[in-house]
C-alpha cells in the first residue's frame, strides 16, 4: 500500500534511494519507496520508517527539517527526549510534550506556543496544575478545570472565559457551588442550578433567564412552584404546572431540558454542549 504525493525530501527534491545511506534497510523491509522513508518530507511515510527503525529516531533528533525531528521525537528514547524541550519549532516542542517524563513536563509549562501547553496540561500530574490556571490561552485553562484537584476549583470561578467557568461548575464541590449563583452568563447558572443544595434553589427563583428558571423549576420544592406558575416563559409554567399536578413530565427531566434548549440557542460554536 503506498498513498500520498509523490516522494520529495524536505527540500523538495525527488527521493533518490541510491544515495541513501540506509539501503541495506531496503532489502530487509525496514523502508520502502512510497510508503515508508525518512529522506521523504510526507509526514505518514516518517512515521513508517521511525515505527520500523525505532533505533533510528535519536539520530534524526538534530535534523535540519522540523517535521522529522517531530517524527523522531515520537519513536526515540525517552531519555534523549531533554535536548528537544526547548526545539525553535514549536510542533516538534509539542511531539515532545507527548511523550516527556514528568520531570521534564513542568518544565514546558510556560512554553509560548499554545499548542505545546495544550499537551502539557493534558498529561502534567493534576497535582502539579495550579500554575496553569491563569495561563493566557483560555483552552489551556479548560483542560485545567477539567483535571486539576476539585479543591483548587474555587480559584477559577471568575475566570473570564465562559467555557471554563462551565467547566468549573460542573466539577466544583457542591459547597463551592453557591458562590457561582450570580454568574454572569446563564449557560453557567443553569449548570449551577442543576447542582445546587435544594435549600439554596429559592435564591434562583428571580434569575433573569427563563433556562436557569426551568432548571429550577424541575427541581425545586413543590411549595415554591406556585410562584413559577406566572413565569413570563411558557416551557417553565407548564413545568411547574405538571409537577403541581403530580404529573410525570413528558417534557424532558429539567435539568436535561434546559441544557439542551440553551445549547440549541447557543450561537458561539465554543460552549455548546
Amino acid at each position: 500500500m503506498t498513498d500520498g504525493p509523490e516522494p520529495r525530501d524536505w527540500q523538495g527534491k525527488p527521493v533518490d534511494c541510491d544515495g541513501c545511506r540506509h539501503q541495506d534497510l531496503l532489502a530487509r523491509g525496514g523502508c520502502r519507496p512510497r510508503l515508508a522513508c525518512v529522506n521523504d518530507r510526507y509526514a505518514r511515510r516518517l512515521d513508517r520508517f521511525f515505527a520500523r527503525n525505532p533505533k533510528l529516531a535519536e539520530e534524526y533528533l538534530s535534523h535540519p527539517h522540523f517535521e522529522v525531528r517531530a517524527v523522531a521525537a515520537r519513536h526515540c528514547n525517552l531519555f534523549v527526549l531533554s535536548r528537544l524541550t526547548g526545539d525553535p519549532d514549536e510542533t516538534v516542542r509539542a511531539s515532545v510534550a507527548s511523550r516527556v517524563p514528568q520531570r521534564l513536563l513542568l518544565q514546558m509549562r510556560s512554553d509560548p506556543e499554545r499548542e505545546v501547553r495544550i499537551r502539557v496540561a493534558g498529561r502534567l500530574a493534576s497535582a502539579k496544575l495550579a500554575s496553569m490556571m491563569r495561563d493566557a490561552d483560555y483552552y489551556v485553562r479548560v483542560i485545567v478545570a477539567r483535571r486539576v484537584a476539585p479543591g483548587l476549583l474555587p480559584f477559577m470561578i471568575d475566570d473570564p472565559e465562559t467555557e471554563v467557568r462551565l467547566t468549573v461548575a460542573r466539577r466544583i464541590d457542591e459547597s463551592a457551588l453557591p458562590s457561582m449563583m450570580h454568574d454572569p452568563d446563564a449557560q453557567v447558572r443553569t449548570v449551577v442550578a442543576n447542582g445546587l443544595p435544594l435549600a439554596l434553589l429559592p435564591r434562583m427563583l428571580p434569575d433573569p433567564d427563563w433556562r436557569v428558571r426551568l432548571e429550577v423549576a424541575g427541581r425545586i420544592a413543590a411549595q415554591y412552584l406556585p410562584e413559577l406558575l406566572h413565569d413570563e416563559e411558557e416551557m417553565v409554567r407548564e413545568l411547574a404546572q405538571s409537577r403541581l399536578n403530580g404529573e410525570p413530565s413528558e417534557l424532558l427531566p429539567a435539568n436535561s431540558r434546559a441544557r439542551t434548549v440553551s445549547a440549541e440557542l447557543d450561537q458561539n460554536g465554543r460552549y455548546q454542549s
